[in-house]
């Protein structure tokens, strides 16, 4: 089927839906360099303004990519809450989600919303409409702690270290607890993928947790099939990371496949039996625009609509945590702040749409047109979206990656100014430990004296 659309006196036609989606995506260098963006602004709003009329029942039954992940992704779709919204328009559902009545609806509909969906939905949206829309899409999960609630900011921890001391490694996750950060995980990416490493970085998080009686999770961010081993040594594993991608093909260049993270998933769940864990939600996922063009396998999608299977896949593993690392892969696939803020903004909004634990790492590369006045704005956007984490990275340069993120000290600064908290059990160890009072972190110099044990474990750690 074939979609036409004519902007002042000029008519464009596009073949497909998979060209019409593309094509009235916001710019991205991604989308260039894979050569299916518009190429004029007046091609992009002709794109738009066909892709409004489109009903959702024909993007449902037109797969963008056809391989098994789509097969996977359309059998699991809620095809009876779907039919509530079937007969919409992409213009249409717009216009619902930004209703402040939309939320009482949108647990029963979340289900029903296909990837390519909410990518297209997406596609129409400022991006004040992308924040106004996810900021009151509340998703509560639950592992060891809870995440999501109303009012909270979370925080992932990323002590990573250059060689994987572990010593290191908790002194800067020690480092995080003191401003707050922590609570949605401490998550560590490995620097290499041995499964020596992940078992003694597992190790080392898990008697840390343990000794401060710590209310957060931790992980390694190795490849599934590492961090699988490492259990089978014996290392607790609280969470089971895994990068994803929303075609076959890209989860292929991974070395993973949804059969590998299942079993995975069951293998945790059975390892977590008989111990202190409060929910079943088991995984975390990353995903981030780009990855399936940089594997050469977006089957000619536009980057949001990759994104938007690759959290897709996500959904299919009721994870604790899902984030996009938004602006890691390079300028080749988002040029700049502005490209970079856009595609934060999106996979947020899109993510939560469907029902996605969704956050963000706020980043750019060194090589990108951005800089860390981009990464405070984006921030401040996302929590004011009710983004439910982002990371924190001592002083926001992390020395493994060699990527710019956001520190612990930001996150403690935008809680402040945007009146958030951390995860409710988190927030009361900080009461209890004598780091936090009347819903804020205490200031240097306080007369009160926080726990003894975190000075005899810095006292340990710096000596």
């Amino acid at each position: 089927m074939t979609y036409t659309a004519a902007v002042r006196g000029e008519s464009f036609r596009f073949a497909d839906l998979r060209e019409l989606l593309a094509k009235a995506n916001e710019e991205k260098s991604g989308d260039q360099l894979a050569g299916v963006a518009a190429g004029s602004r007046r091609e992009r709003v002709a794109a738009k303004t066909a892709l409004a009329d489109v009903r959702l029942a024909d993007l449902v039954a037109q797969p963008v990519v056809e391989d098994s992940t789509s097969e996977a992704l359309l059998a699991a779709h809620d095809t009876g809450a779907f039919a509530e919204i079937a007969s919409l328009t992409v213009g249409e559902l717009r216009e619902l989600v930004l209703q402040p009545s939309f939320a009482a609806v949108w647990p029963r509909l979340a289900p029903a919303i296909t990837p390519e969906v909410a990518a297209a939905t997406a596609k129409l949206m400022s991006n004040l409409d992308l924040v106004a829309a996810a900021r009151p899409l509340r998703v509560v999960t639950t592992c060891r702690t809870t995440m999501g609630e109303e009012g909270v900011l979370g925080c992932r921890t990323q002590p990573n270290h250059p060689a994987d001391d572990v010593r290191g490694i908790l002194l800067s996750a020690l480092d995080g607890l003191l401003l707050g950060c922590g609570d949605a995980l401490i998550g560590v990416n490995p620097a290499t993928d041995s499964v020596d490493a992940c078992a003694a970085v597992l190790e080392g998080l898990g008697a840390f947790i343990d000794r401060l009686q710590l209310p957060t999770q931790a992980c390694v961010l190795a490849h599934v099939t590492t961090q699988l081993a490492a259990l089978e040594r014996g290392a607790p594993v609280d969470l089971l990371f895994q990068s994803v991608a929303g075609t076959t093909a890209a989860n292929a260049s991974f070395g993973i496949d949804l059969a590998m993270l299942a079993e995975g998933r069951e293998a945790v769940l059975e390892s977590h039996r008989g111990r202190d864990y409060r929910g079943m939600q088991v995984t975390y996922f990353e995903t981030g625009q780009g990855s399936a063009l940089s594997a050469e396998a977006h089957a000619g999608a536009d980057q949001l609509v990759c994104e938007a299977r690759a959290q897709g896949v996500a959904r299919l593993f009721d994870p604790f945590l899902v984030n996009s690392v938004v602006g890691f892969i390079g300028p080749e696939y988002l040029a700049d702040a502005r490209q970079i803020t856009r595609a934060g903004l999106e996979d947020h909004f899109v993510g939560k749409l469907m029902g996605l634990p969704m956050g963000c790492d706020v980043c750019y590369t060194n090589h990108v047109d951005a800089d860390q006045d981009t990464n405070d704005d984006l921030l401040l956007l996302l929590a004011s979206a009710g983004c439910t984490f982002v990371m924190g990275v001592p002083a926001a340069d992390d020395v493994m990656l060699h990527y710019q993120s956001t520190s612990y000290h930001d996150v403690a600064t935008a809680r402040r100014v945007l009146g958030l908290r951390p995860g409710p059990e988190l927030e009361a160890w900080l009461e209890r430990v004598g780091l936090w009072a009347d819903g804020t972190l205490l200031e240097a110099g306080s007369p009160r004296i926080p726990d003894p044990r975190l000075g005899g474990m810095l006292a340990e750690l710096t000596a």
